[in-house]
């Protein structure tokens, strides 16, 4: 557990998602890229604000999932290092949050249910020990760097704003998904692969537009 004293850790569990989930994101480095961009057009502006609003809904499931997997690790060491890239999340939400305002877009109006499912899943995780969540962690990192792939893909050429906070943060998952698999994280079955796949298609599908 996170604390010596359980209610101690739930307590402080409870706190991250209320933050997480209802007050404004701050971020501890600059957003990149800037801000003063090439203008949108109208379609531009709404095809970036959605996809934007995905990865705001997927960096707080990944926050989601950290503190989760935090609470039930069974090592000092495990529950830092996901406190510490829950806290690299943290930048990352701010930044995809910070950019839906200068688009004049909203967030999904789901995000307690995403904090709420991912939360779930990584306490659940965590109970299988810190071997299988480090290693949830590494696949989940590696599912976001082709979702972060595609997104790049598909966002506006002129919207050099999006796309540098997008590849700023596939370099960061990257390096979380490394360090995890080099603390010991260890393989998923192919089938706990397949069903990530399809709960994180049903997530990032919805908040597209809700």
């Amino acid at each position: 557990m996170e604390s010596d004293r359980p209610h101690d850790a739930v307590i402080a569990a409870l706190d991250r998602a209320l933050r997480s989930v209802f007050a404004p994101a701050h971020a501890s480095r600059d957003t990149p890229g800037s801000a003063a961009g090439e203008p949108l057009s109208e379609a531009e502006r709404r095809a970036s604000a959605a996809l934007m609003r995905v990865n705001h809904a997927g960096e707080l499931a990944a926050q989601a999932l950290y503190h989760g997997q935090a609470l039930m690790a069974r090592s000092p060491g495990t529950r830092d290092m996901l406190l510490a890239a829950a806290r690299s999340e943290s930048d990352h939400l701010a930044w995809c949050e910070t950019r839906l305002t200068e688009l004049g877009a909203r967030p999904s109006l789901l995000n307690p249910l995403w904090y709420a499912g991912s939360f779930a899943i990584g306490a659940a995780t965590a109970l299988m020990g810190d071997r299988a969540s480090l290693g949830f962690v590494a696949e989940t990192e590696r599912q976001v760097e082709g979702h972060l792939d595609e997104h790049l893909g598909r966002l506006p050429a002129s919207d050099t704003r999006s796309r540098a906070i997008l590849e700023t943060m596939r370099a960061e998952e990257i390096a979380h998904g490394a360090a995890a698999a080099a603390a010991g994280g260890s393989a998923l079955p192919a089938v706990v692969r397949a069903l990530m796949r399809r709960s994180a298609r049903v997530m990032t599908g919805t908040a597209y537009w809700i």
